[in-house]
């Protein structure tokens, strides 16, 4: 895990610290998937209380911490908003659990979507284009909360941001080479709460347009961020020497290797995502919900 800022490390050892003296083994034994839920007292899950809201992402890094350091194999990320159907939970996973993919994503717009709010189907559209064209990868949907991934990628990527930190994920998993899929899914209406992204002097008014601007403008601040970050990071990486241009066949190879390496690992691959992904059916999976005071 790699933290920016040693203060994070500090209060995440004592939350894990605090959540091991409640749970016990439950803890440090869990099943090889582990759903990860960034909300307060999720029913039926552990919680991991922190006593201060430093927001969504670094509730989310703690979740994957104690996901990967619990034993899981693959971490699952949700909402608690009623927004995404747990029953499209195996579908974003199975890709995984098969080796076919690093990261798997779902998309609204390979999907569906109940929003009728065109500033914000446009907004997923731009940024959708606009990282594609950063990174290179054809992504449909890089807000979608609703992922699966291998839990070791979690430890590779550097998660600072406390908000919009499902792009920050997003670039940081493509840029690392990681291989990275889309699957069709649904985002609901929310069911309960509102979000924290976006809110600015005017929120409670509702003014249209307002809330979506200063949402767009703060996701783009964490999106060039992160992709300029991640830039200079294989700027620095690269051997001396080396010119800034990759072989296709090199490429294509840096980007499959990590699923090639799970794939060996687990003894899966295609054909086999029935029996693999039966880990993540009742009792094969457990909740971690890694508590933000709001």
């Amino acid at each position: 895990m790699i933290y920016r800022n040693p203060e994070d490390q500090v209060v995440d050892d004592a939350a894990i610290k605090e959540l091991i003296d409640a749970y016990g083994e439950r803890v440090t034994s869990l099943p090889p998937v582990a759903i990860v839920i960034a909300a307060y007292n999720e029913a039926g899950a552990m919680v991991c209380d922190v006593p201060v809201n430093r927001g969504q992402g670094a509730a989310l890094r703690l979740g994957y911490r104690i996901a990967r350091e619990g034993g899981a194999s693959y971490i699952v990320t949700t909402d608690a908003d009623g927004q995404y159907n747990p029953a499209e939970i195996q579908t974003v996973l199975a890709p995984v659990v098969a080796g076919e993919a690093d990261f798997v994503t779902g998309s609204r717009r390979l999907g569906s979507q109940e929003t009728k709010d065109m500033i914000r189907r446009a907004g997923v559209r731009f940024f959708a284009s606009t990282i594609s064209l950063l990174t290179g990868q054809k992504i449909s949907d890089t807000t979608f909360g609703l992922r699966a991934m291998r839990a070791e990628v979690t430890s590779v990527v550097q998660l600072a941001q406390p908000q919009y930190q499902a792009s920050e994920l997003l670039i940081g998993v493509i840029t690392h080479g990681y291989k990275v899929s889309e699957v069709p899914a649904t985002i609901h209406r929310r069911r309960v709460g509102e979000s924290k992204k976006g809110q600015n002097p005017l929120y409670k008014l509702h003014i249209p347009g307002v809330n979506n601007f200063f949402y767009g403008l703060r996701f783009a601040r964490v999106a060039y961020g992160t992709w300029w970050r991640e830039r200079q990071r294989t700027g620095q990486e690269r051997p001396a020497g080396q010119s800034g241009s990759v072989s296709s066949s090199k490429s294509r190879s840096a980007r499959i290797g990590p699923v090639d390496s799970a794939a060996r690992a687990n003894g899966s691959g295609p054909g086999s995502v029935d029996a693999s992904a039966s880990s993540a059916a009742p009792g094969g999976s457990w909740t971690t919900d890694a508590a933000k005071r709001t």
